[in-house]
């Protein structure tokens, strides 16, 4: 299992949606592919309520009983870096990792930011972006509650305006190339990142291009079945029928079928 963007700490978090999610879901080996504590708005202003504490205990708890978890830093929650190879609870910290799939193939684990130019060519440019970021999540939030009211799936208005607009969808396609490359460099088979909240899975020649999306707008995770095939988990298509705070919810697990919650 692949997820990434949760960014706990941040009021757009999705920190409800994902614990139903993790609670639905289980894997031996699962990636937390950077961005999963936002740092940069904990400095702005401490926001951390009891559903951030209870995902990270819920992944704590997966590591307990077995799972291997590890955590990819990224650029919100750069400050982890500095304990590559550094065990927390069973969860391990690395700036990159290989991943083996089943069916014989190599894939570079990285959040992304490190081949982001605004990220690092002008910070400050990144910082104003984060604010805009902001703005926009409001109003998607207020979209969303929109559409619980109405009693209509959840849907996220950022998610759609990146595809609708060029520039970001032209931002989205270099990512991709670039991020390809990194791999084809590495002598891998593709890479599995984060970083840009648009997921997807691609192929670009002989390499494979995997996002896993965010927890903020689109509320996707990646997972690999037995046979080695990825696919995109969308949290909305997990729990169709029910809105948050509903007592009653339908677990499935990666193939359709009814499990019992953990």
């Amino acid at each position: 299992m692949f997820i990434s963007d949760v960014h706990l700490g941040s009021k757009a978090a999705k920190a409800e949606f994902l614990i139903d999610f993790l609670r639905h879901h289980d894997a031996d080996i699962i990636y937390l592919v950077g961005d999963i504590v936002d740092g940069w708005r904990l400095r702005r202003s401490w926001h951390w309520p009891q559903s951030h504490n209870d995902v990270i205990q819920k992944l704590l708890r997966k590591a307990r009983k077995g799972a291997s978890i590890t955590y990819i830093a990224g650029n919100h929650d750069e400050f982890a870096r500095q304990f590559q190879g550094v065990h927390f609870g069973g969860i391990v910290v690395a700036d990159r990792a290989i991943h083996d799939t089943a069916d014989g193939k190599r894939l570079l684990v990285i959040h992304g930011d490190q081949f982001d130019t605004v990220v690092h060519n002008a910070r400050w440019l990144a910082y104003l972006g984060d604010y805009a970021y902001d703005a926009a999540m409001l109003l998607n939030g207020v979209i969303t509650r929109l559409r619980q009211v109405l009693g209509l799936p959840y849907w996220s208005f950022s998610s759609w305006a990146k595809v609708k607009v060029k520039k970001a969808v032209n931002f989205i396609g270099s990512f991709q190339t670039v991020l390809t490359e990194e791999a084809r460099r590495s002598h891998v088979d593709g890479v599995i990142c984060g970083h840009i909240h648009h997921a997807a899975i691609e192929s670009y020649e002989d390499m494979q291009y995997i996002n896993t999306g965010d927890w903020v707008e689109s509320c996707t995770a990646v997972v690999e079945h037995f046979d080695g095939r990825m696919e995109i988990l969308h949290w909305a298509h997990v729990l169709p029928e029910t809105p948050v705070g509903s007592e009653v919810l339908v677990p499935i697990d990666i193939k359709g079928r009814a499990v019992q919650a953990a």
